[in-house]
């Protein structure tokens, strides 16, 4: 992935009411800009600029630098969130609907999973689910983590609980912002295609749900 601010794949006010449009003004074009301009400003002039964003994420994580995992993980982790959602209700596909039922014993099991992590991690972070060993997981990472550098997990889908990720339209209800996205808002098919092929690009990723009308931080 290219060090850049992606262009949402839909409207500003695409996902309202779950999320508004203002909300979604400032996510995108303020926190997921700060953190792409602070890589740029990090790695300019040094060995890193020819990188991808994926590469410097783990060339961070295994030097221990900080400042510039937090920034490159969370320029990550808002690309890869933005096309974990979409604007039409979705429902898992016959390939995801049976291995939900099998690792957490049915659909609806698996989304209480999921929005009880996302709900009760304490501080900020990101709910996820992933594929691990072949089994589907619930996790929970902390502030800028992610598990794009765990070796042998595949993230499927995301969920921002970071504070400015809902609280213009629930302030501290985390809990109901949480249920609203997973009830309504979460991106299946693109859930499926990271299951059958992997892109640790979130970029790469268009599905078919997206809206053609694609809208950047104006």
């Amino acid at each position: 992935m290219t060090i850049a601010l992606p262009p949402l794949p839909y409207a500003l006010d695409a996902l309202e009411p779950v999320i508004g449009a203002r909300t979604l003004e400032f996510h995108h074009g303020k926190h997921h800009a700060g953190y792409v301009n602070k890589v740029l400003d990090q790695i300019r002039d040094t060995p890193l600029r020819d990188k991808s964003l994926e590469e410097i994420v783990h060339i961070a994580s295994e030097t221990g630098d900080a400042a510039l995992f937090n920034n490159a993980a969370q320029a990550w982790n808002h690309a890869f969130y933005w096309q974990s959602l979409s604007p039409q209700v979705q429902q898992p596909g016959e390939v995801l609907t049976a291995m939900l039922e099998r690792d957490f014993g049915g659909v609806d099991d698996a989304l209480g999973a999921l929005v009880e992590a996302a709900a009760g991690h304490f501080g900020s972070g990101w709910a996820w689910l992933v594929l691990e060993s072949g089994k589907l997981e619930v996790i929970t990472t902390a502030n800028a983590d992610t598990p794009l550098t765990k070796k042998g997990v595949t993230p499927l889908l995301t969920i921002d609980v970071w504070e400015h990720a809902y609280y213009l339209d629930y302030q501290s209800d985390r809990r109901s912002h949480v249920a609203a996205i997973v009830k309504t808002r979460l991106n299946w098919r693109v859930a499926q295609e990271r299951l059958q092929a992997p892109a640790m690009d979130p970029s790469a990723i268009e599905g078919d749900s997206v809206n053609p009308r694609r809208q950047q931080h104006r």
